[in-house]
């Protein structure tokens, strides 16, 4: 059975669902809490998956860009107007609305890479090879979350 760590994040953002037959195809937004889970099957020479820190600086830079930003879907027709308006406080979906289950999706995805890629850690916090996302959980409500992950 592995061992398996959560690092929670807290983003403010806003989306509009232009898929959406009633009130979400409107811009609106969310206090996010985004739960990304790690696991390995053995822990490092530290008796841990990893340090929190690490996880943290990882994944921060990139939650940051989604924080007091609007995704959107780039076949929205407003997708140009809000660019122009917002510039880089606007996230493009290619071709698909970002709902919660595409932005845990996303934000796996991304995870993933980055462990893959063993990008070096300033904190001097490793993360060793065998370390994996199980899952990606971003909240859109109290009681409303979707869920990614293997």
């Amino acid at each position: 059975m592995p061992y398996r760590i959560c690092k929670t994040f807290e983003i403010e953002s806003g989306h509009l669902l232009s898929k959406h037959p009633e009130k979400c195809r409107f811009p609106h937004g969310h206090s996010r809490r985004v739960e990304v889970v790690l696991a390995a099957d053995a822990l490092d020479a530290n008796d841990m998956i990893c340090d929190f820190k690490a996880v943290k600086h990882l994944l921060q830079q990139f939650l940051d860009r989604w924080d007091h930003a609007l995704a959107i879907n780039s076949a929205d027709p407003q997708a140009a107007f809000f660019r122009q308006t917002y510039g880089d406080r606007v996230i493009v979906f290619e071709q698909t609305d970002p709902t919660s289950e595409v932005m845990a999706r996303t934000i796996f995805d991304e995870l993933s890479r980055r462990l893959a890629a063993g990008l070096p850690d300033p904190t001097g916090y490793r993360i060793g090879a065998a370390v994996r996302v199980e899952r990606v959980r971003v909240t859109e409500t109290s009681s409303s979350w979707a869920e990614y992950g293997v």
